[in-house]
């Protein structure tokens, strides 16, 4: 493992690499583009000259070979359909026509065409300027090029320069660095130390240091953390304490489950036996007892499928088969099917025969089911079932529920009445509030105590 001091000097060094790179390029870049616009802008002055010297009697290939002379720059006159008129640098008969070059075809558009690229005649990098030109009532273009080859020489120059400023400046830098890791490497053993001390449980929680800020919000922060870590070993307890509370009301679930599905099962036993001790039993009674063992057994296929149900809910595995469905057939199935079980409450219907929704039929029966056989279950009185396009309400005149319970009544496993007549696991509201929101219809609940309960559902 690496050394403090190496670690420092070889983060130097690639900084050093790096700072030199990037300033590098950068100056490159900026050279070029300062070299290319003053030599487009030399370049434009020069267009401005010539076009002033030039008159009728101007002998261009003459005009050519002298500005090549005076000013080491390539001259070249084209006319409106780009055959070479004069050419400074080369035999104008071998070039090529120029009437597609960009900076010729910009030239028609702008004040100049301007244009850097290679030239296949002399097989350079140049820069050229292009201007439109009325000359004997005809149109040409003055076209002037120059090398971008001493470019290179000029970055070059400049970049040996900046680089040994550049070392200089580093060798000095190194040397500041190197004295202050001295007294970094002192702050980090005290650091360490405490930290060797705080994981064997020392009971030292205080460090401080004023060699740096940094250094002091470290050893802060260090110290602020060492009594955050003897504060969490004094919560241990406190989770202790939520997770004996989380397996109690596990407990109170499983209690609340082996209630509801203990009474059918001791019915099935008792009626049962006694069919199979007295094989003379009365045809009458044997009658009865197999209807109660039938009645049971099916209240724990029902309790079953609630719990089923409840779990794929909770693990969000229900799936929706949505089709149109008639509301007030769905609802009068289920009241049918309730009133097998509570024969002698009055459950009343209100509402258009054509209304139609679109939902899983199967699971907004459940829906409905629950809805009503719940409000069936706390009110003595007849139950209003109402509905219309747009919501569906069930209405009872029962014992109501508090505001402490109203927060809580969807919640899994959760009884707001807990008389020991309340045949229920707590899972109807809960399966309710689920499937609704499976619909993306919301159910809203509206109750007082004494006076009776309004659940909605808003589609």
């Amino acid at each position: 493992m690496l050394s403090f001091q190496q670690l420092v000097l070889r983060k130097f060094i690639i900084l050093f690499v790096t700072f030199f790179l990037l300033v590098g390029g950068i100056t490159y870049y900026w050279v070029k583009d300062f070299y290319i616009e003053q030599t487009k802008a030399s370049l434009i002055q020069d267009i401005e000259i010539i076009t002033f010297e030039i008159d009728k009697s101007t002998n261009l290939d003459k005009l050519a070979k002298q500005i090549k002379n005076k000013l080491n720059t390539r001259l070249t006159i084209i006319d409106a359909d780009g055959e070479i008129i004069a050419e400074s640098h080369k035999d104008k008969r071998s070039m090529d026509n120029h009437k597609y070059r960009p900076e010729i075809i910009e030239s028609r558009k702008e004040d100049y065409g301007y244009r850097i690229r290679y030239s296949k005649t002399i097989k350079e990098n140049l820069l050229y300027i292009a201007k439109q030109y009325r000359y004997n009532n005809h149109t040409i273009y003055i076209r002037l090029a120059k090398e971008l080859k001493n470019i290179n020489a000029q970055i070059f120059s400049l970049g040996l320069s900046i680089l040994a400023v550049l070392i200089i400046f580093f060798i000095a830098v190194f040397v500041i660095t190197y004295k202050i890791n001295i007294k970094i490497e002192y702050e980090t053993q005290k650091i360490a130390t405490f930290l060797r001390n705080l994981a064997a449980k020392k009971k030292s929680t205080y460090i401080s240091s004023e060699f740096s800020k940094e250094f002091e919000l470290i050893t802060k922060l260090l110290t602020k953390i060492s009594r955050i870590i003897v504060k969490r070993e004094k919560q241990k307890s406190k989770y202790t304490n939520k997770l004996e509370a989380s397996n109690t009301q596990k407990d109170d679930i499983l209690s609340a489950i082996s209630h509801e599905f203990k009474n059918p099962i001791a019915v099935i036993n008792g009626y049962s036996q006694t069919l199979l001790d007295d094989e003379n039993l009365n045809k009458n009674i044997r009658h009865k007892f197999l209807n109660k063992i039938h009645n049971n057994g099916n209240k724990l296929s029902s309790l079953i499928d609630t719990l089923r149900l409840s779990i794929r809910l909770d693990g969000g595995q229900m799936s929706m088969n949505l089709v149109n469905i008639n509301l007030y057939n769905l609802i009068n199935d289920a009241v049918e099917n309730i009133k097998l079980t509570y024969p002698n409450k009055i459950v009343i219907v209100e509402g258009s025969k054509d209304i139609e929704i679109k939902a899983d039929k199967a699971l907004f029966c459940v829906v409905v089911t629950n809805l009503i056989e719940n409000a069936l279950k706390y009110s003595e009185d007849e139950v209003h079932v109402k509905f219309d396009k747009d919501s569906l309400k069930v209405i009872d005149t029962g014992v109501g529920i508090s505001k402490k319970d109203l927060q809580k009544i969807t919640n899994k496993f959760y009884r707001a009445n807990k008389n020991s007549w309340n045949n229920s696991l707590g899972l109807g509201l809960f399966i309710v509030n689920n499937l609704t929101k499976l619909h993306n219809f919301t159910l809203n609940v509206e109750s007082q105590e004494n006076i009776g309960s309004t659940f909605s559902i808003n589609f």
